[in-house]
């Protein structure tokens, strides 16, 4: 049988209890799956929250999968963004009076200065985009989904992705628009 979902074979396997089949998965859909919820939420330790439970619904969800509804990469971004969705809404803001005390992991200050400074600005002005917009531009940039897979991933047609990535370009643009004078 031939099928157009490349997971299909390692969720049989994995529904079967086999650990090499979720080590495969893992290796493949880990860093795409930490990314969009480091891209989502900012916070690293967040990010492997997310991750680890979107893993541990997987493992949960195999035994159950009935391929053709929707592709598996889809659907387990879905759960991803959910989970970010779930944290935001449970953040709460905590003003201090100092910033947290951490270690700069990034190049020697000799090198790299500007790149990391762009770096920053960019992840600091999508975290001010509006979710859905953020959302958007995470999943077609950063995570490299094609209009259509984004637009079934946050459950929207091909044409409100498209406003929703040309808003979220826009207010991008205006924000970083000092980064282009330079």
């Amino acid at each position: 049988m031939v099928t157009s979902d490349p997971d299909e074979e390692l969720l049989v396997r994995i529904a079967d209890g086999d650990p090499a089949a979720v080590r495969a998965l893992v290796a493949r859909k880990l860093p795409r799956i930490h990314g969009l919820a480091q891209r989502m939420l900012s916070d690293p330790a967040e990010a492997e929250d997310v991750a680890q439970e979107t893993f541990l619904r997987v493992w949960r969800q195999a035994p159950k999968w009935r391929p053709g509804q929707a592709r598996f990469d889809t659907w387990m971004h879905r759960v991803a963004l959910n989970l970010c969705y779930d944290r935001l809404r449970r953040r709460r803001e905590i003003v201090t009076d100092d910033p947290p005390q951490v270690p700069d992991e990034g190049p020697a200050p000799d090198r790299g200065l500007e790149a990391l400074d762009t770096g920053r600005r960019v992840s600091q002005a999508l975290a001010k985009l509006p979710d859905r917009q953020r959302e958007a531009v995470v999943l077609c940039h950063y995570q490299e989904l094609g209009n259509i897979e984004a637009a079934a991933v946050m459950g929207v047609t091909v044409e409100a992705l498209e406003s929703l990535l040309s808003r979220g370009r826009r207010a991008l643009r205006m924000a970083l628009a000092d980064l282009v004078e330079r």
